[in-house]
């Protein structure tokens, strides 16, 4: 796929994803061959504030590029402005948050409610085009507000006309919860109405869901999210079926020896104090398809250090190769996660997180 100067071939693309696309692990994604990753998604008046957290958000280095930035605003003044900003950090694409369709976010007339008004949406876009410095523009959008107000083929065309250079379509409306099914045919009728490349996103959880939306879609990459949580090897295993139809394989060895990588850039990144949580969030993403799950996250979650919490994930994949666990509820825990990425917490602990 090319955008501008920007060529990712026919690799796949790391979506924004908060508290979780931090530098750690946008390096571990992209060692396994992510095309393309994205920073967290910062708000747009936070850049032109210079707001601390914002612009931390922000940071990244020469050796992660290819990078994208998404923008969350409605403003178009202030868009253009914080455009404006970013561009002088020099990334390869800037976005602009039209999909996310948590509440705080939407009753702020942002995000996803960006959709119910193509021609709004397109003034914002035309003015990151006008202050991007010739860095490629492009939109993430859902299909509409509900099966009843689907408009994106019109929103599509918007923001063709408005001068991006990419589309991101999440194949599922606002209302949608992630446990529905994405409806991947809209991709396709997105990728045969306009002209610039279209990056299909929703339900890719693993790399034939990847080669089977490319398939189906025409679409000219994936963008990947919750596929990526404890599994980066997914662009690995894409890329290495793609061009030499060989199965990357992912042992234990990998998971643990990965796991631990990840743990040791987060406590670089963050100090351990704060990297800790991180750590433990992923860890159990890391061995949510092993034997043995719920006995760790019982553990894990009850480590008060890095250096414990590693233990804990070493012994833990030491007992899965001496066969200590007899009970797989794998796919119980599968489909926990296909409704709530914190597939650990109960009902009730999970109303806290929003």
């Amino acid at each position: 796929m090319k955008i501008g100067n920007l060529d990712i071939g026919d690799k796949l693309v790391l979506a924004p994803m908060a508290e979780i696309t931090d530098s750690s692990f946008r390096k571990i994604c992209k060692e396994f061959g992510a095309g393309l990753t994205f920073t967290q998604m910062v708000s747009a008046e936070g850049v032109i504030k210079n707001n601390f957290h914002t612009l931390k958000y922000l940071t990244f280095n020469k050796s992660e590029k290819p990078i994208a930035v998404q923008l969350l605003g409605n403003d178009p003044e202030i868009i253009g402005e914080a455009t404006k900003e970013i561009s002088k950090l020099k990334p390869d694409l800037i976005d602009i948050n039209a999909g996310c369709p948590v509440d705080k976010v939407v009753s702020n007339k942002m995000g996803a409610s960006l959709l119910d008004d193509p021609k709004a949406l397109a003034k914002l876009i035309s003015k990151m085009v006008d202050n991007s410095d010739g860095i490629p523009i492009s939109t993430k959008i859902r299909l509409g507000k509900d099966k009843n107000h689907i408009n994106v083929l019109e929103t599509a065309k918007a923001i063709e006309d408005s001068g991006a250079s990419v589309i991101i379509v999440h194949a599922r409306t606002r209302n949608d919860k992630y446990e529905d099914n994405s409806e991947w045919h809209w991709i396709k009728k997105v990728k045969e109405n306009i002209k610039i490349p279209v990056i299909g996103n929703g339900s890719v959880l693993t790399f034939l869901d990847a080669v089977e939306m490319k398939n189906e879609t025409a679409c000219d990459s994936v963008l990947i999210a919750r596929g990526a949580l404890g599994n980066p090897f997914i662009f690995s295993q894409y890329n290495s079926f793609v061009n030499n139809h060989n199965y990357f394989n992912v042992d234990l060895e990998l998971i643990l020896s990965t796991a631990i990588k990840h743990i040791d850039l987060l406590e670089r990144e963050f100090g351990e104090f704060l990297a800790l949580d991180k750590a433990k969030k992923h860890s159990l993403w890391y061995f949510k398809d092993q034997l043995g799950i719920n006995e760790l996250v019982e553990l894990v979650l009850k480590t008060k250090s890095i250096i414990e919490l590693k233990n804990v994930i070493s012994n833990h994949a030491r007992n899965i190769t001496l066969n200590k666990f007899r009970n797989n509820d794998n796919k119980k825990i599968s489909n926990y996660f296909n409704k709530r990425v914190l597939f650990w917490l109960s009902d009730e602990s999970e109303k806290m997180y929003g």
